[in-house]
Parts: C-alpha cells; sequence; structure tokens
C-alpha cells in the first residue's frame, strides 16, 4: 500500500538512503546494518531503560544542496547517540526552499521505511524484549517563517508514511542534529 501512495519511497535504485555509509563521531563510517547492530546493542547495554529512536533530515541552502538525514537514539534523561548520512544530487537543483524542505521530509521517510524493515527483522530474529519507540520523523518547519503554509503537507505526508510528524521548536533531530552538518 505505501508504494501507491509514494512510488518513490520504495524503489531502492532510485532511493539515496540504500547503500552508503553513516557516520557517527564515535564509530566512524557505518553501513545501515551496522548502524542497526550498533543501536540494538545500545539498547541491551541498559535494559531497564526508555529510547526512542527518531529520524530527520536538514538541508544547506545552495543550489545543490547536501541534505544530512540523521536517526538518533535517546536514552530517554541520560542523552544519546546519533548516525549521519550525508545525500547530495549531483544533478538535480532545488530552486526554491519549497522544494529542500520536501526533499528533506520525503529522505526522511524513505530512511524511515527502510530502517523499520530491517529494525523489526533484526529484533525478530534475536527473541528478545527491546524498550524503545520509533515512530517519529522531525521536519525542519515550524509555526513562525515561510514554513508554517507547508504544515499541512508535510504533516499528512509524515503520517500517510506511518510516522508521527514533530515540527519545531520539538523537532530537535532536524533543526539540531542534522542542521549541524548541513
Amino acid at each position: 500500500m505505501k508504494d501507491l501512495i509514494h512510488p518513490r519511497l520504495s524503489s531502492e535504485k532510485k532511493n539515496p538512503v540504500f547503500g552508503g555509509y553513516f557516520y557517527n563521531p564515535t564509530k566512524g563510517s557505518l553501513k545501515l546494518d551496522q548502524v542497526i547492530d550498533e543501536i540494538l546493542a545500545y539498547i541491551e547495554s541498559e535494559t531497564d531503560n526508555f529510547y526512542d529512536i527518531i529520524i530527520g533530515c536538514d538541508s544547506s541552502s545552495e543550489k545543490v544542496p547536501n541534505f544530512p538525514v540523521a536517526i538518533v537514539v535517546l536514552k530517554m534523561g541520560e542523552g544519546g547517540r546519533f548516525f549521519l548520512k550525508k545525500i547530495s544530487y549531483k544533478n538535480r537543483k532545488f530552486h526554491s526552499w519549497r522544494e529542500r524542505i520536501l526533499e528533506e521530509v520525503l529522505l526522511s521517510c524513505k530512511l524511515a521505511l527502510l530502517f523499520k524493515e530491517k529494525l523489526e527483522k533484526r529484533i525478530e530474529s534475536k527473541d528478545k524484549n527491546y524498550n524503545y519507540r520509533f515512530c517519529y520523523i522531525h521536519a525542519d518547519i515550524g509555526e513562525n517563517g515561510g514554513t508554517k503554509d507547508m504544515i499541512k503537507e508535510v504533516v499528512g505526508l509524515i503520517r500517510g508514511n506511518g510516522f508521527e510528524p514533530k515540527i519545531k521548536p520539538e523537532a530537535y533531530v532536524a533543526s539540531s542534529v542534522a542542521d549541524r552538518y548541513a
């Protein structure tokens, strides 16, 4: 059904979140399967804690911008870890901030769908209980400024892919973590 909603989200060849590496300040470059291993090891290290997994993206303001998309794992009340992948399109220009914002959200949704599928398969194979939640995508839009006109569109796009949106000021994965690497 997701293919009917957004065909761009499921095409592996055209999906820039497939392949490549994520960056983590402690572990360096990791493939997505290694990111999942690190996240599960982190959750397993203190099973009494609750963990929140969140995805968000930002972009630089050039005509050919970078899109850092981040996976953040928060150990509630105790900090967390992040994994970041920079995506850029050499032959594609973004002529407006609106195009960039929509691409940020699409990349977040693409990664979230792929990550959720792989994470759930890995957890199923381990036959353990993990105390975590993965339901939020952070979007770099808010009630103030020009992006306020995009809230319904962005919220609908995120919800249409099975996730709950958070916008600024609650969208810290997009507006702080990913923004730092834009």
